[in-house]
């Protein structure tokens, strides 16, 4: 089974992955080949920070890599908090903070619409190959669900009366931006390795 580095150490995200890449290649994490750098986004744009994690890793390792960049765009926030999703509040994976500063932002606010938006980059034999992902809805007045994380439970996709946070994972990966994105993702490597 063929290795791929998976620029991550959030088990959420590599869950989530692996559900969909099946068995296909063997996922390991950041942590799992060594590497303990902090590889800080300074990009501008989710295609650039998901690109500064694989090149990182390919640089630095000589790995087939991908890294990924996603987060949450509010058009009444004028697209915030965008790639700075996970640390919204101040501190990097504050969830509560994260979503108590979005519900407070859109306290009073009619246009609740929102997408969630991914981009993975896959260094690949030294190519660079990117995949997206979005799934548009609204954000909700409060928290619902205990399932996933980050701002799930204040997002409704379309379509649906509930939120991310009480859909299963596999509900969840069937509609979800970073779904979206991995399946374009699996399909090119299932065509590397036919």
């Amino acid at each position: 089974m063929q290795q791929l580095v998976f620029a991550t150490n959030n088990k959420h995200k590599l869950g989530e992955v692996a559900a969909k890449v099946g068995d296909k290649f063997k996922l390991v994490t950041l942590d799992e080949i060594g590497c303990h750098d902090d590889i800080a986004e300074t990009g501008h744009t989710f295609y650039e920070n998901a690109s500064i994690k694989s090149r990182h890793v390919f640089e630095h390792f000589g790995l087939n890599c991908f890294g990924d960049d996603s987060g949450l765009e509010i058009d009444a926030l004028n697209g915030e908090p965008g790639i700075y999703s996970a640390r919204y509040a101040g501190k990097h994976g504050d969830h509560d903070a994260n979503n108590k500063l979005v519900l407070q932002k859109l306290y009073g606010e009619t246009n609740r619409k929102a997408r969630f938006r991914s981009v993975i980059s896959l260094m690949w034999n030294g190519e660079e190959h990117f995949f997206d992902g979005v799934v548009e809805g609204t954000i909700r007045q409060e928290l619902s669900g205990t399932e996933g994380f980050g701002y799930d439970p204040i997002f409704e996709p379309e379509g649906f009366d509930i939120t991310l946070a009480e859909m299963t994972m596999d509900e969840k990966n069937a509609i979800s931006h970073r779904g979206q994105a991995v399946d374009k993702l699996v399909a090119f490597l299932k065509e590397q390795q036919a």
